[in-house]
Order: C-alpha cells, then structure tokens, then sequence
C-alpha cells in the first residue's frame, strides 16, 4: 500500500522560510511525477509545483521564484523549499503522487504565515 507522510510545516513571520517533506512508502517513487498542492480555509486545492522522474520541475505562478521542489530518489522523499513567504501563502500543503495503480495523496501539513 503506498502511504505518503508529510512533515515541517508551522508558523513562521512573513518573509520566513519553511521546508516541508514528504516520504513516500510502498511505491517506486523514482519512476512517477511528485507533485505539491496546497488548500486555504475556504478555497480549493490548488497546484503549488511538480518535479518529474527526470528532475524537470514546474511551478504555480504565485510561487514562482519563491518557491523550489526538489526529490531524493533514494529516500523516496521529495521536499518543498519555501522562501519569502507571504500570508497568503497559509494553507494546508499535501504531497500527491500519480501512479498506474491509483493517485495518492499524504494528509497534509499546515502552514501559517503570520506575524
């Protein structure tokens, strides 16, 4: 069964940085696209960034430059640097991973951007 764990999120000051983690079980995470999404109190899920099998990355544009997705093959864990945060920025984050036997998605990690 293929389980996703995310971890760091938190508080943190407008302008702060936060990195969170996301370790994947129970699947060949080297062969699929990692994705990151976030959800704010009374909005929908949106994209946040993917990084593909062969390190080829994609980002939403309000996080663009700000923002950097990167993955550990041998660790099965793919990360999400973020940097000059902003309130707006405040969601809950969720790792997702598409595979050939379903799309799987961690239980998300809050992140809170507050002075």
């Amino acid at each position: 069964q293929v389980q996703l764990l995310e971890s760091g999120g938190g508080l943190v000051q407008p302008g702060g940085s936060l990195r969170l983690s996301c370790v994947v079980s129970g699947n060949t995470f080297s062969a699929y696209t990692f994705y990151w999404f976030r959800q704010a109190p009374g909005k929908e899920r949106e994209f946040v960034a993917f990084i593909t099998s062969d390190f080829r990355t994609n980002y939403a544009d309000t996080v663009k430059g700000r923002f950097t997705i990167s993955r550990d093959n041998a660790k099965m864990t793919g990360y999400l640097q973020m940097k000059s945060l902003k309130p707006e920025d405040t969601a809950v984050y969720y790792c997702n991973i598409p595979t050939n036997q379903g799309t799987y998605w961690g239980q998300g990690t809050q992140v809170t951007v507050s002075s």
